[in-house]
Order: structure tokens, then C-alpha cells, then sequence
């Protein structure tokens, strides 16, 4: 079987590259993809080669696959695996597989399972980990965006409180409690949006902050205040681009500060901010992962002692957290289409991963199985003028409030077939 595939030999050495799988063994799973959403975490592993943690120090001579958020049909099934899975299931895969305590991930590590390629080869250890998870969706983009969901789904469960009078620490947010989510209208922000005012547990009051009126406008269409408010959670879109942000901060917590705060972006005054609104036993969630290994913020310590305030970091979800993410999708309870704003075929991998910071909107979506300039959702209608796809696609995502949609996900591979 003969793959089409993106491969890192390097340092920001991607290529696209066409080769044979080998024949699969009666441990493994012969997969096709369907689509990848690029992640911030592939930019990383580019930039840095083999001296990321995930990726093997072999890379130039066994390049590996990249992309770990993808979704698509199982194609043929080992012996082994032939009573739990079958040709024609659709899946999705949690790739922090922690086999035997190894960090080797698809899409960071193997030769032959990674999102941006046309088929795969699954590996035993995925299903020994129970990491290929069955999908049910219509949408193949919704089983891609679960991995990133999950991660926002895990900092949800990884915040702490304590317990006055004994050393047992609950886990979770303070359900009715106060929230905030900084630098929180990009797509990871976005996505935690959605789970605070949707998920199994809520807080009473969620306070969303930015520096851009634009992105909190855009993010204010997407999740309003009036469906928060259906769903018992007061929502306030706050721009801290001024010198009393801090304040207006503490003013919406009735000056008490927050139970928990998340921050979406891995820059000192954020992170500080963030710890300046914390109120007792508050507790600060670092979750945009920096570039710089000597990335450092202020800490308040006295409050550490005297207010019980504390700090917890996440770094993706669990299978747990990715089978909860498949639920809530498959139920409706959570959309994630608010995180994309991109779409391409895998021509458009090697550009948008090596130039991603650059690249303002949320979520990049592939399609593995074709060929298509990365286009922002919102040029569609431009586009459409003279291209009879882009105007069909204009049509349909107009109907969901510009967001990409199970029907323009099967308009287009419609096309492409």
C-alpha cells in the first residue's frame, strides 16, 4: 500500500514525500485519514528536530510522520485486533499513548502513523494503551478536533482546591464557582469556552479576556452570553489592553478573585496578571506551553503561604479526557467548529506548519486525501467568484454562522472524489 505522507528529517525539514507501507502484521491496523488539524505542538517539533522530547535522535535517517490530531476509517485488521475492530469504523486516536513509560507519540515518533498521510499503519502498543478509540460523528474534522479538546477537557479535571483542616485536595473547577480564561479567543481558548459553559461542571461567573476587540467580538458570536446564561453561567468578554485590567478583573469577582484561572498564552504579563486575581485557595492553570525552556513568571508567595493560592500546569489529555471530549461531540453538547477558521490538503502542510505562528485565526484543518491552498474560512465568498467550490462552501458556512460544518466537510470531499 503506497502512502502519501509529510515527514520530518530535521530541523524544519519537512517533506512531502509518496513511499510503500509495509504489509501489516497480525498486531496492527492498516488506517486511511481523513483529515488532521494542525497543531502548535507540530510547529515545535519542527523547529526543534531531534531534540524534541518525543521525536527519535535517528529523525534524518527514519523520519517520522507528523500530525496527531487526525480521525478517519479503518481500511484492514490484524488477527489480533479483528474481534474488537473491523474495516469501515471510523476512529480517532489519543496520541500520548505512554506505552511502557515511553514519551514516543504518534505524530512525533513513529515511521508510519501520523495525521498528515493518506494511510497508515497502527501500531500494537495504540490499542494495548486502549489509544484507538471507536468514533461515531458524521464529520471527520469533529474526531480531529477531540484530541485538542481533550486537552482543554484534562486542565478542567487537573485544577485542585484544597480542603480547610485536612491535606485532601479536590480535583476540578469549583462548580458555581468564579472563572477566568485569559488570552482566551484563540482556538485552545475557545474550546475552553465551550466546555466551561457546556461541560458537566460550570462555574457561575466566566470572565474571557483578550487584547483584540476583534477576536473577542468573533469569539462573543460564537459563545454568547445569552446560551451561557441558559446554562447558568454569567459571561462576561473583557479586553485587558489597559492599565487597570487587573482591577476591572477583581470589580467582576466582587473583589474577592477568582476560584480558577486559565492561561491560554505563554507570556510573562498574562501570567502574572493571572496570579494577581486569584482568590483563596485559588488555583492558576498554565496551559499554552512556551517555546523558551527558561521561560519564567513572578509568583506571588505570600499569598502561596497565607491564601492557599497554587499553580498546576497541563500538557494534553488522557484517554479518558479524549473519550469524554467523543461524547459531548456525539451528543451535540459541545461543537469545536468555533476553533477552525482554516482549511487545505495535505500540499498545505509543510507551509502552514513551518509558518504557523505567523498565521492569525484558530484551528488548521487538512484533508489528507487532497490537494488545496490553505483558505481562511472568511475568504470564501471572495474566492467564490470565479471558483464554483468556494462559492458552494460560502453558501454553506454562511448557514452556520461562517463555521466549517459537517455539510461543507461532505461538500468538499465531495468535490475532491
Amino acid at each position: 500500500m503506497k502512502t502519501t505522507a509529510v515527514r520530518l528529517y530535521g530541523k524544519e525539514d519537512l517533506r512531502l514525500e509518496t513511499f510503500d507501507l509495509p504489509e501489516i502484521t497480525e498486531n496492527e491496523i492498516l488506517a486511511r485519514i481523513v483529515s488532521d488539524s494542525i497543531c502548535m505542538s507540530t510547529f515545535k517539533a519542527a523547529e526543534q528536530g531531534a531534540a524534541h522530547k518525543r521525536v527519535p535522535n535517528d529523525v534524518a535517517d527514519n523520519p517520522i510522520i507528523v500530525g496527531h490530531e487526525f480521525c478517519g476509517e479503518i481500511v484492514e485488521v490484524g488477527a489480533k485486533w479483528q474481534n474488537e475492530f473491523k474495516a469501515g469504523d471510523r476512529f480517532a486516536i489519543q496520541p500520548a499513548i505512554n506505552y511502557k513509560g515511553s514519551l514516543a507519540a504518534p505524530g512525533y515518533s513513529y515511521k508510519y502513523i501520523g495525521g498528515d498521510a493518506t494511510y497508515i499503519v497502527i501500531p500494537s502498543e495504540v490499542m494495548e494503551t486502549g489509544s484507538l478509540l471507536a468514533y461515531k460523528g458524521e464529520a471527520f474534522f469533529h474526531g480531529s478536533l477531540a484530541e485538542p479538546v481533550s486537552c482543554v477537557i484534562g486542565a478542567f479535571h487537573a485544577q485542585y482546591h484544597t480542603t480547610n483542616g485536612c491535606y485532601e485536595h479536590k480535583m476540578g473547577i469549583v462548580e458555581g464557582g468564579k472563572m477566568a480564561i485569559l488570552a482566551g479567543v484563540g482556538p485552545m481558548g475557545l474550546g475552553a469556552v465551550d466546555y466551561a459553559i457546556h461541560g458537566p461542571r460550570r462555574p457561575s461567573l466566566l470572565v474571557v479576556t483578550d487584547i483584540d476587540d476583534a477576536r473577542l467580538s468573533r469569539a462573543a458570536t460564537l459563545y454568547t452570553v445569552k446560551d451561557a446564561k441558559a446554562n447558568g453561567v454569567e459571561l462576561v468578554y473583557l479586553n485587558t489592553g489597559c492599565p487597570d485590567a487587573v482591577e476591572k478583573l477583581m470589580a467582576l469577582s466582587g473583589n474577592t478573585g477568582y476560584d480558577d484561572v486559565m492561561c491560554f498564552a505563554p507570556v510573562r504579563p498574562v501570567v502574572e496578571q493571572g496570579d494577581r486575581i486569584l482568590g483563596r485557595d485559588g488555583c492558576l492553570n498554565f496551559f499554552a506551553g512556551p517555546l523558551d525552556p527558561q521561560f519564567r513568571a513572578e509568583f506571588n508567595f505570600y499569598n502561596v503561604h497565607y491564601a492557599s493560592t497554587h499553580i498546576v500546569g497541563t500538557s494534553g489529555g488522557n484517554t479518558d479526557d479524549m473519550r469524554e471530549a467523543l461524547e459531548l461531540m456525539a451528543a451535540g453538547k459541545i461543537n469545536p467548529a468555533g476553533m477552525v477558521t482554516h482549511v487545505g490538503g495535505i500540499d498545505a502542510v509543510i507551509p502552514t506548519t513551518l509558518n504557523l505562528p505567523n498565521i492569525k485565526g484558530g484551528k488548521k484543518l487538512i484533508y489528507t486525501g487532497i490537494n488545496m491552498p490553505l483558505t481562511a474560512i472568511a475568504d470564501f465568498a471572495e474566492l467564490g467568484k470565479s471558483d464554483p467550490l468556494f462559492a458552494k462552501l460560502a453558501k454553506i458556512v454562511e448557514k452556520s454562522n461562517m463555521l466549517w460544518s459537517t455539510e461543507a466537510e461532505q461538500a468538499l470531499l465531495e468535490y475532491f472524489k
